[in-house]
């Protein structure tokens, strides 16, 4: 289908390696809700709160569809330390969607009645292409998606105070953890994916392919959260929505559009100044991170009240 020419990218042996990612096990707390009383993390921006719930939703499939796919891939692997940054971006993703499932089920638990439907579609669409694809195709599908993540990790991260101010802090704090992370291991699955086949055409091809999938979900989903609060029919909800898109798609698409470029490699992105103090901070007292303090999300990490 396509070329398999490889992209003779910067070598993974000369990036930084493995000390560039820790796996932690954060302790968050999620409200619990209930059905009674319904509450949305982010009183203000509820479109966005939903967007990150739809998104949140895709990652107990997701992940545990990237992890399956890497290990696969493992045996292909003929460099001892790119194994070893495989293993710890496997540990990394394994607690990432751990923690988004004990989120979504506070979403289950206040009655939201379409995210039972809308995970058992997206479990069906990561069964099939495990199931029905080529190795190939589901490597490209990761390193899409991981690219597609690190341009959003640092959209979030750089829009961090306008998109969480005053929202509930164990979301917030996990949503920004969950892409510090991602940060940190940007440089794996591309890397897995040029040492085994580093085809041009098949990395776009997984790029364009796993960014429009997720979209397609994402959007499915906060459509129907936003229905059941009885947001989808009103005109400001509408237009407060086409505002935040607009906003979002415009800071992440010139991050987005540099990953087309044939010489490209996440290495050759700098990661946040803020992520690296979050990282810091956690060495220093790893529950504070849990619980960010949403009206100051300022370098100096403050935490929130009683934290």
């Amino acid at each position: 289908m396509f070329g398999t020419t490889k992209t003779q990218n910067t070598k993974f042996h000369d990036v930084e390696g493995p000390e560039r990612m820790t796996v932690r096990q954060v302790p968050f707390e999620f409200q619990p809700g209930s059905e009674q009383a319904r509450t949305t993390w982010h009183p203000d921006k509820p479109e966005f709160a939903h967007i990150v719930n739809s998104a949140s939703l895709a990652m107990p499939y997701l992940e545990p569809y990237l992890i399956r796919t890497m290990r696969e891939a493992r045996s292909m692997i003929s460099d001892d330390q790119l194994k070893q940054e495989l293993d710890l971006y496997i540990r990394q993703e394994a607690t990432h969607y751990k923690q988004h499932k004990k989120f979504n089920d506070t979403l289950t638990a206040q009655g939201y009645a379409s995210v039972a439907d809308h995970e058992a579609i997206l479990g069906d669409d990561y069964a099939k292409l495990e199931q029905n694809r080529s190795l190939k195709f589901n490597l490209a599908y990761a390193e899409g998606f991981e690219s597609m993540a690190l341009a959003i990790g640092q959209m979030l991260i750089e829009d961090r105070e306008y998109l969480f101010s005053d929202s509930e802090s164990a979301v917030a704090s996990l949503v920004l953890w969950h892409f510090v992370e991602e940060i940190e291991h940007k440089n794996v699955a591309f890397d897995v994916f040029d040492h085994i086949y580093g085809s041009y055409g098949w990395r776009m091809f997984g790029l364009f392919y796993a960014t429009g999938h997720i979209f397609w979900r994402t959007g499915q989903g906060y459509r129907q959260l936003l229905r059941e609060d009885g947001l989808w029919a009103t005109f400001s909800s509408r237009w407060r929505l086409l505002k935040l898109l607009g906003r979002l798609i415009g800071n992440i698409l010139p991050k987005w559009l540099r990953i087309i470029r044939p010489g490209y490699h996440p290495c050759q992105i700098a990661d946040p100044a803020w992520g690296q103090a979050w990282a810091e901070a956690f060495e220093k007292d790893e529950g504070d991170m849990a619980r960010l303090d949403t009206s100051r999300l300022s370098f100096d990490l403050p935490l929130a009240e009683g934290a």
